[in-house]
């Protein structure tokens, strides 16, 4: 029995350095995390408005494909306990920060 390649395999893509800092000035990580934070809530907004639109497309009978509200609403609600959920270990680590002792 003999085996025969399907394809060539490729590889990896290197990955970049992780720190945003360079030998000569601060990090700027804080500004970063800040700015995802902020992008977080806006596409959660985005996706809360989505459904909402469908919702009210779906009570007038204007909405043709039920399912479409239905996958827009499951990702509103995934998307709003991810952003608490966060929110909630942030402020555990908040906390737990402010306990310890210096």
């Amino acid at each position: 029995m003999t085996v025969t390649a399907v394809g060539a395999v490729n590889a990896l893509p290197a990955l970049a350095p992780i720190s945003t800092s360079d030998a000569t000035g601060p990090s700027t990580s804080g500004a970063d995390f800040g700015a995802m934070v902020a992008q977080g809530l806006q596409r959660l907004q985005q996706v809360q408005q989505t459904a909402d639109d469908l919702a009210v497309q779906a009570a007038t009978g204007r909405l043709t494909d039920v399912h479409d509200y239905m996958i827009a609403a499951t990702e509103a609600s995934l998307a709003t306990n991810l952003t608490v959920a966060v929110r909630n270990k942030a402020l555990e680590s908040f906390n737990e920060i402010m306990r310890m002792q210096a």
